[in-house]
């Protein structure tokens, strides 16, 4: 066995099909040749070990196309006892040898013709010479097998003898040199698909080992990318903590020029009041307050940390806003109207949420000056919900346009002519790290109205 069967061929698990008809091919032949001499029931041994030999060469050939099944392996089990349980019945009822030889034929030439129909369907994937070869050897079996039959029934009146010695060279030599062939050619095809599928094993390596080089080569590129990413991200941060300075600190800065303007122009003209003097100093340090305590919490938010929080009364905090709110939209002319209903300490840090008021508040006295309008209102309301306190901030300004509404709180992206789009960003911002919500819409009176939700009870995390 090991002459013809190449020891690569074991790594393939239909293999044993094959093996197993060489094995019950052989069997057959020499139960053939030993039968005269021992009982006729070995006959019948012979034509099983025949039949059950082309069976699995049928099944190999099916195995190279699809997976066997269930009902691949019974069906082929049955056909072969069906056919061999006639052969015994007429040889029990003493048929001739040459209807027995008519007989075996029709199994033999179905299992040839199937045979060839599994060839053919591979051969639509496989153009190989070897498999081409292999066709042609079946098909002079098939030939070899039906002129046997035919022979048989022509001369069905000759003994048993006498039908051997007439045909013996024929249907010995022919067909066994045919089997032979067969099994050689299927032995070659074998070895041919085993080679095919070790040049393919190894240019799937060498393509596997060029995919890992380019894999190992964009990770690189990925990590490098990241490390560029981390950077950019910092530099950004540190351009939008800069810039977010800046633009809270115009206020209290331009208050302080005002302020030192005053004193200077009361000073030149020698008409310092001390007590006005005095109120304009304390102005200033209220402002120069207000600017150590932005800095204060804008570094604490650029630093994406956990925020710091403390049990606080919304509607207390925006009381104590008033001297801040009240004196800029007087200057302004604007009303704002006050409906305080949020009566419930919650966690929040004062800074941070005084610094959304106060952006908003400062966005609606901007909106409702442009307004030609001498009505000009803002109304800051707070409610209570099941879990969160409602703030509202409205005006009746001219509010915002529709298309600018989905990026009015992406940074550096603003809805006013010297807007720099950062309030409504750092507002969010502020809004997201307490684990709130901010959005907008139109209020009663026509303008804006900002929405801030902010939870009673927020979920504690993990710094």
């Amino acid at each position: 066995m090991s002459t013809i069967t190449p020891s690569g061929f074991k790594k393939d698990e239909n293999l044993i099909y094959w093996q197993s008809s060489i094995l019950l091919r052989a069997f057959s032949f020499i139960s053939w040749m030993t039968a005269p001499y021992l009982a006729g029931f070995f006959l019948t041994v012979a034509n099983l070990s025949f039949l059950a030999s082309m069976m699995l060469m049928v099944l190999l050939f099916r195995s190279w196309r699809k997976p066997l099944t269930q009902f691949d392996l019974i069906f082929a089990a049955s056909f072969v006892a069906v056919s061999i349980l006639i052969f015994e019945i007429l040889r029990q009822f003493d048929a001739g040898f040459a209807v027995r030889a008519a007989f075996m034929a029709i199994p033999i030439s179905i299992l040839s013709v199937w045979e060839m129909r599994e060839l053919t369907t591979v051969l639509k994937t496989d153009k190989s010479t070897g498999l081409k070869t292999l066709m042609i050897m079946v098909l002079i079996s098939l030939i070899i097998t039906s002129a046997v039959g035919v022979s048989g029934l022509l001369n069905k009146s000759l003994g048993g003898n006498q039908l051997i010695q007439f045909d013996g060279t024929f249907m010995l030599w022919g067909s066994l040199s045919m089997h032979l062939l067969i099994y050689i050619a299927v032995s070659s095809y074998l070895y041919q698909r085993m080679m095919t599928r070790e040049r393919d094993a190894l240019m799937s390596l060498d393509q596997a080992a060029r995919e890992n080089a380019q894999i190992k080569s964009l990770l690189e590129e990925r990590e490098g990318l990241i490390s560029s990413l981390l950077i950019a991200n910092k530099t950004a941060a540190t351009g939008a903590l800069s810039a977010s300075i800046a633009h809270e600190l115009n206020q209290p800065v331009a208050a302080i020029s005002l302020n030192a303007e005053f004193i200077k122009r009361q000073l030149s003209e020698g008409i310092a009041d001390p007590q006005a003097i005095q109120e304009v100093i304390s102005g200033i340090q209220f402002d120069n307050q207000r600017i150590a305590k932005i800095v204060s919490t804008l570094r604490d938010i650029f630093r994406q940390e956990e925020v710091k929080t403390g049990l606080v009364n919304l509607d207390e905090l925006i009381e104590q806003m008033k001297s801040i709110i009240l004196p800029q939209a007087r200057d302004r002319r604007v009303d704002v109207e006050f409906d305080l209903q949020g009566e419930q300490a919650i966690p929040l840090n004062t800074n941070e949420i005084s610094q959304v008021i106060l952006n908003l508040v400062n966005n609606a006295i901007d909106a409702v000056s442009s307004n030609a309008s001498m009505d000009k209102k803002i109304m800051i309301q707070t409610r209570v919900t099941a879990d969160h306190i409602e703030l509202r901030i409205a005006d009746n300004g001219p509010g915002i346009a529709a298309q600018k509404r989905d990026t009015i709180f992406d940074l550096m992206k603003s809805h006013k002519k010297e807007g720099m789009g950062l309030g409504l960003w750092l507002c969010k911002h502020i809004i997201d790290r307490h684990q709130g919500r901010i959005h907008y819409e139109d209020s009663e009176w026509g303008g804006a109205q900002f929405v801030i939700k902010l939870p009673i009870h927020p979920m504690a995390t993990k710094v």
